[in-house]
């Protein structure tokens, strides 16, 4: 299985570049860390072999933030998702901006 994410940044119109992110297991064992390159992708899951399971991807949106000098209302963003066929692509997006975030199933 495959697994892709792209953060984009609604404020700005941009990427969200430099995004801290991780993977998680059921567990909580961490499977990947990393964070976003200059196209707000993350190359590192790239390489995640992951089963049938739960897992969750956490972004550090507070310290994207204020990296940028802005507070925003959501420290973290976590995504949890269930993959049940471990054959197909599974694309995780955030769409982010200092006061709400949004994910969906992508393609």
């Amino acid at each position: 299985m495959s697994l892709s994410t792209h953060a984009l940044d609604t404020a700005t119109g941009t990427p969200a570049a430099g995004l801290a992110y991780r993977l998680t297991d059921s567990a909580g064992a961490e499977l990947a860390a990393g964070a976003t390159d200059a196209d707000g992708r993350a190359p590192e899951l790239g390489g995640v072999e992951v089963g049938a399971g739960v897992y969750r991807l956490h972004f550090d949106t507070g310290a994207y933030h204020r990296m940028q000098g802005l507070h925003g209302f959501y420290p973290e963003a976590v995504m949890c998702f269930e993959v049940t066929d471990p054959a197909a692509h599974h694309h995780v997006p955030l769409i982010l901006s200092p006061f709400g975030y949004s994910t969906y199933r992508g393609s």
